[in-house]
């Protein structure tokens, strides 16, 4: 019986592209992961602002599915970073930074779900599998989506 590391190293997709473009592409992904909870976060604020009126840490743990200590951590440094205004047992608020970073995210949301649903996604499994791809979707990507979505406009 062969282990897993033999039947992985009979297929060798990574060898098939020079190690310097599989790099760049790793240190993009990587690049993206640190900016996708930023995303996560300024989104789900903006909505529960417009949803319940302001967003706090309780709001943000249940619509995020984590833990009240993961979201104060988390708002901390969106804090440090300029995204949010925070205080202990207050509302969180985007700043204008945040604003941005939310509405870009909301975008990029809306139009790979309508893409996808295009393709004949149906409309749970393209809001779920937009969740991942609006993180890591290049702006090329995007454009082409806008393209084939309305074309000449």
């Amino acid at each position: 019986m062969s282990s897993p590391r033999t039947r992985l190293s009979l297929t060798r997709p990574a060898a098939t592209r020079p190690a310097e473009l599989q790099a760049r592409a790793l240190r993009q992904t990587r690049r993206e992961h640190s900016t996708e909870t930023a995303e996560d976060y300024v989104e789900a604020i903006a909505e529960l602002t417009v949803l319940e009126g302001e967003a706090r840490a309780a709001g943000l743990a249940r619509r995020l599915g984590v833990s009240h200590v993961t979201v104060i951590r988390t708002v901390a440094r969106l804090r440090r970073d300029g995204y949010v205004f925070a205080q202990p047992y207050r509302s969180i608020t985007l700043t204008e930074k945040g604003r941005r970073l939310a509405e870009a995210s909301r975008r990029r949301h809306e139009l790979v779900v309508e893409f996808l649903r295009a393709l004949g996604v149906p409309e749970p499994v393209a809001q779920n599998d937009a969740e991942g791809i609006e993180h890591h979707v290049s702006p090329a990507t995007l454009a082409a989506f806008e393209r084939h979505l309305r074309p000449g406009g």
